[in-house]
């Protein structure tokens, strides 16, 4: 193995500094002109921070997911991507710190942190007073908030701590340390991501519940994550050690992962909108109304058509999984799906009619750009494969091999 990391250089290309550099300078640019956004136009902006938060926070606890789905499963398709999976995994203090502004942002995003005089409906502001002594208030959101980055936290600094000792010759086999972690790991994951979405999300209408919901913003997270690994995948393809390590067969497993995620949110998707209009109650059938008129409908078809149907057909096929030259195109199209989803969970809380702001625009793009600065800063830091992993040799023998000859 120690043979192996000596012929292939394992660190990064220096493109990925270079990237890294570039986001951060859109991500300051933008910034700039988010808080002037903030300024002008809070409401705007606190709803389109919501939204931009939840989809970089999906690619980062997504990415730890998967990271601990591959340590209890192993094999070559997540070990080739290990490093990236783990480079976003540790965004979380990044996200952790973007966290405030939301708090900062309460009375305009939910309508249970205002005062409760201001609520005109009797029947809401009844409900209102029963779930703000029990669950729904800042107090409570803020305790469980700290729980929820605690845990996350704590679930990225053990496995990256862990990682990096399998970068040296000597270290201990830390794969069942790995194994022992993620089974409760996911759990955890599971839980916490699901009660985060009610918090955050699900909460912006208060008279509304899914008990599903929080599988929905999950399984969201684990497939623009593994579409997000596939698009870096992509990238680092074009330099070397990724040109040596990557194999057709290492994308097809990660092409089957994607059509297997993207079965599930549609799964989860569909079984939400079937059981609450079989049901046909008023408190449920609300949150489908407002998204079915005002052209929001539109966006729920495109979803369906563009978001489903047209990527999980070239899905299917073999040729098209086992190649990231065309895989990667893919990749990027659901990560803007994943916008257009969040988007279409979040902004109609906010206005009945289909409106897309500028802050909508600009914050994302202002937050994307931080996020994969940290992300790149990451990345660079560590090899792309821990070569005295136990099971790194089923990747570094074949482009130890491909490299000397």
């Amino acid at each position: 193995m120690s043979a192996t990391a000596h012929n292939l250089d394992l660190m990064p290309p220096p493109v990925v500094k270079t990237i890294g550099r570039r986001s951060l300078i859109v991500g300051v640019v933008f910034s700039v002109a988010g808080v002037a956004l903030a300024f002008s136009r809070p409401q705007e902006f606190f709803s389109a921070y919501l939204l931009s938060f939840m989809i970089w926070l999906g690619v980062t606890l997504g990415s730890m997911a998967i990271l601990m789905l591959r340590h209890l499963t192993k094999g070559g398709w997540g070990m080739v991507i290990r490093r990236i999976l783990g480079a976003a995994m540790r965004s979380v203090p990044l996200m952790t710190l973007l966290f405030v502004p939301i708090l900062f942002g309460l009375p305009k995003l939910y309508i249970w942190a205002r005062p409760l005089d201001l609520v005109q409906d009797k029947h809401l502001r009844e409900h209102l007073e029963q779930i703000t002594q029990s669950y729904l208030n800042p107090r409570g959101f803020i305790i469980r908030a700290v729980i929820y980055f605690a845990i996350w936290n704590l679930l990225s600094f053990v496995l990256t701590r862990w990682s990096m000792q399998q970068d040296h010759p000597g270290g201990r086999d830390n794969t069942p340390r790995f194994k022992a972690v993620s089974g409760p790991g996911l759990i955890l994951y599971g839980f916490t991501v699901s009660f985060a979405a009610i918090d955050w999300v699900m909460s912006l209408d208060p008279s509304w519940i899914s008990t599903i919901y929080g599988l929905i913003i999950l399984i969201g997270q684990v497939l623009s994550a593994m579409c997000f690994a596939v698009v870096i995948e992509r990238i680092l393809f074009r330099y070397r050690p990724m040109s040596e390590l990557l194999k057709p067969e290492h994308v097809h497993d990660q092409g089957k992962l994607m059509l297997a995620f993207l079965m599930v949110w549609a799964y989860f998707s569909f079984s939400q909108w079937l059981i609450i209009w079989a049901g046909n109650l008023p408190e449920e059938i609300t949150w489908y109304m407002t998204r079915l008129h005002g052209g929001w409908e539109y966006v729920g078809l495109f979803l369906v058509i563009f978001g489903f149907s047209v990527p999980f057909t070239l899905l299917l096929s073999r040729r098209f999984k086992r190649d990231v030259t065309q895989l990667v195109w893919l990749a990027v199209w659901l990560l803007l799906v994943r916008y257009v989803d969040l988007f279409w969970i979040i902004q109609p809380n906010f206005s009945k009619t289909l409106t897309l702001t500028l802050a909508g625009v600009v914050v994302p793009v202002a937050m994307g750009g931080l996020w994969l600065a940290y992300f790149c800063r990451n990345l660079a830091a560590l090899p792309l494969v821990p070569a005295y992993d136990a099971f790194a040799a089923e990747v570094l023998e074949p482009a130890e091999g491909h490299a000397a000859h």
